[in-house]
């Protein structure tokens, strides 16, 4: 699983926070853990960045969490979200839901329950049609083969070759990828489709996307293949 990913706890329980951020830290699936005490602090966080998934408190002190989920839902944010409940009724359960959330969770919790779930709704997301990916200063939108940046102020049209080899190097995480498996990945096994055929597809995602081609930041070559620096 990459580590490249993002996640948002939304909780007023700064121990609970604290303890989550540790213990999520420690199993190396985030590169990146941001939190949040209120209500309006998550809404203002989860629309200003894109996340890979939000874990949403029920009882916040400024706001009810389900008004947060559904706020953030018709602000576009399609990010999975898993709320979190000392409640466990199903009217509960049944109100989260229609209000966007994607899972319920109850507390106290297990951490390896909850990471089963985070794992497994990143997973569903990441094939998706919703989802959404970043990766230096772009926001990757795959099913719309596009990055873009500042709001949508800047945007990228990409290939279908360059959208899957983005895709690929973007989930394998910060490892070299081979040019024989990027090859089998995006083009299948076709004894037709060289080596030089990738480099190519990669010259070109570069002019598109690395700020100065010439210094490469963001795709770089390594020994023996691609690594994605996201």
């Amino acid at each position: 699983m990459s580590s490249a990913r993002s996640i948002l706890i939304v909780d007023d329980d700064d121990l609970l926070r604290a303890s989550l951020k540790e213990q999520l830290a420690s199993q190396g699936d985030f590169s990146r853990i941001d939190e949040a005490a209120t209500g309006a602090d998550g809404v203002a966080q989860a629309t200003g960045s894109v996340f890979d998934i939000i874990l949403l408190d029920l009882n916040l002190p400024d706001m009810d969490g389900r008004e947060v989920c559904k706020s953030l839902r018709e602000r576009g944010v399609r990010s999975p979200i898993i709320m979190l409940t000392a409640l466990d009724s199903d009217d509960d359960t049944v109100t989260g839901l229609n209000a966007g959330a994607n899972d319920y969770i109850t507390k106290p919790f297990r951490l390896a329950v909850l990471l089963a779930r985070v794992r497994a709704h990143l997973r569903q997301h990441e094939q998706s049609d919703d989802a959404v990916f970043t990766i230096g200063p772009y926001q990757f939108h795959p099913a719309a083969k596009m990055l873009s940046t500042g709001e949508g102020k800047k945007k990228i049209r990409l290939t279908e070759k360059e959208t899957a080899i983005l895709k690929y190097l973007y989930r394998i995480g910060n490892k070299t990828v081979s040019r024989e498996t990027l090859l089998g990945e995006v083009w299948g096994y076709n004894a037709a489709v060289t080596t030089q055929t990738l480099e190519t597809h990669i010259y070109r995602l570069r002019q598109k996307i690395e700020e100065n081609p010439a210094e490469v930041r963001l795709l770089i070559t390594e020994p023996g293949g691609y690594r994605l620096n996201a």
